[in-house]
């Protein structure tokens, strides 16, 4: 394929051209920016606050400019070298600040190439929600949120990509209060997407299988604070708060960004690999390498790059920092949360039911009613898949298994044996007895000869004297037929005694 496009170029491709490169300032404002400026922005970033750093380089630019302009006015340098201050300025504070990570290895904050900042992890920090974590990584901070759901929750996609849906959806936002900003918040922007996107990927290759794990998972990543690589603070938010949500993960997931300073010094090209970036290292570097992974595997990757190239073993040796990294964050979410909790009181409690396929128009009912009176009497939620898998979803363990075994007594039932008892209830009266139902689907017959027995063995001319619809009975199968109807008998409560036959005969009289 190379050599084809190489062929195709040489021969279709146009003499190359020399166009004049125009810089951004003139050698003159370079140089007028960095007398003014250098020695006091080496003092400016080594403060370690992001804040407090970014008020002084605030206030040493408005004096440079304020300087510059004065300069323009005594006729030293050009009328339009003011236009050129900001883009000299961050000139001489990149080459500052990476003269001093080259040659003395040490960074912004004081750390050095290979340090992580101070890393907390805490979970179950929100009441009500379904699972919750706050990670905290120097002075980027998330919080992460789970809502677990019924699997016909999950988010349709209509796209021309073959997936169709996807159980896990991970919203990533970043408001302006993360980085101390007032402004509008709205829908969100590619940034956040994006984000979202690489978050969302890092994880899903531990998430547990449909079968394993039934539901349909919504994790939010709110940044609370923002100095370097949200995104991966994410990730392992993300992780934190879906064991605590009780998800099954696989393993735990960590994510870290790497940077990557390269200059020449004394002639010579050099490259440092930082761990850990803050967002000036970000800005000012060279790379923002974002590796998340669990303590065996990467999961997700993505390098941005303003080199035109990256030698290999620099790249490599990011990635074996990066995994140390890894390790020691893993410790320490592993600290805050080991093992999925359990699930919370007020999550969904769904669990599964598998009937043959011939079986799904059966529980359905004609338009809908068989499964809509199940869902109303039990409170329970019920979806269907193509294959039979019955989703079952409800608000506590009762609802889920009284719907359960409303659906395995339709789809999956057990043939009914004589001396079992069932708590059934009336649904038809005739002349000559009760219908009672014991499960969907399966009826009985209560002759009005029993039903005598519980009148206290009196004569019974109307059933409706006795029993109602609706009403709930316990009784007991007294006969099966050669075609299968069930003649039923009342359970009368104990110290309750039926007729004896001279009283039936005295009554019959």
């Amino acid at each position: 394929m190379v050599e084809a496009q190489a062929k195709l170029a040489k021969q279709s491709a146009k003499e190359v051209e020399n166009y004049p490169v125009f810089s951004d300032y003139t050698p003159e404002v370079l140089a007028a920016v960095d007398a003014l400026a250098a020695k006091e922005l080496a003092s400016v970033y080594q403060i370690a606050d992001k804040q407090e750093r970014q008020n002084a380089d605030d206030a040493l630019k408005a004096r440079v400019k304020e300087d510059i302009a004065k300069q323009v006015e005594a006729g030293s340098l050009a009328a339009d070298a003011n236009t050129m201050v900001s883009a000299a300025y961050k000139s001489v504070t990149k080459r500052v600040m990476r003269t001093r990570v080259l040659t003395e290895g040490i960074r912004i904050d004081g750390r050095g190439k290979s340090d992580l900042r101070v890393i907390d992890a805490e979970v179950d920090v929100i009441p009500r929600v379904h699972g919750s974590a706050l990670f905290q990584r120097g002075e980027t901070q998330i919080l992460g949120v789970t809502t677990l759901n019924m699997l016909k929750m999950e988010q349709q996609i209509d796209s021309l990509a073959p997936v169709k849906s996807k159980r896990y959806m991970h919203h990533y936002n970043f408001p302006p209060y993360s980085t101390g900003e007032t402004g509008r918040v709205g829908t969100p922007k590619r940034r956040e997407i994006g984000h979202g996107f690489l978050a969302e990927r890092a994880l899903v290759p531990v998430l547990p299988s449909r079968e394993e794990f039934p539901y349909a998972i919504r994790q939010v990543s709110e940044a609370l604070g923002s100095n370097g690589s949200t995104s991966m603070g994410s990730v392992c938010a993300s992780t934190l708060s879906m064991l605590n949500a009780g998800v099954p993960l696989k393993a735990p997931v960590a994510g870290i960004a790497m940077g990557l300073i390269s200059d020449g010094v004394n002639g010579e090209m050099r490259y440092a690999a930082l761990t850990d970036i803050l967002g000036a290292e970000d800005a000012l570097g060279d790379m923002d390498f974002k590796v998340a992974g669990t303590s065996e595997f990467v999961t997700a990757i993505q390098l941005d790059t303003k080199l035109d190239g990256i030698p290999a073993s620099v790249l490599a040796g990011a990635l074996t920092q990066a995994k140390e990294a890894r390790m020691h964050i893993l410790g320490v979410m592993n600290q805050a949360i080991d093992a999925p909790d359990e699930m919370a009181p007020t999550a969904p409690r769904v669990i599964t039911v598998q009937i043959p396929s011939d079986k799904i128009g059966e529980l359905i009912g004609p338009k809908g009613k068989t499964i809509n009176a199940i869902q109303d009497e039990t409170g329970a939620d019920i979806s269907i898949d193509d294959d039979g898998t019955v989703y079952i979803g409800a608000v506590d363990g009762d609802s889920a298994e009284a719907a359960r075994a409303r659906v395995n007594a339709i789809a999956n039932p057990v043939n009914p044996e004589v001396g079992e008892q069932y708590l059934g209830t009336v649904v038809k009266l005739a002349t000559f007895g009760a219908f009672v139902s014991l499960v969907p689907g399966k009826d009985g017959l209560l002759h009005i000869s029993e039903v005598r027995k519980l009148a206290g063995g009196k004569r019974v001319d109307d059933v409706e004297t006795v029993l109602s619809v609706g009403q709930k009975i316990l009784v007991e199968i007294t006969k099966i037929d050669d075609r299968g109807k069930l003649s039923l008998s009342p359970v009368l409560a104990e110290g309750a005694e039926g007729a004896s036959p001279a009283d039936e005969e005295d009554a019959e009289d």
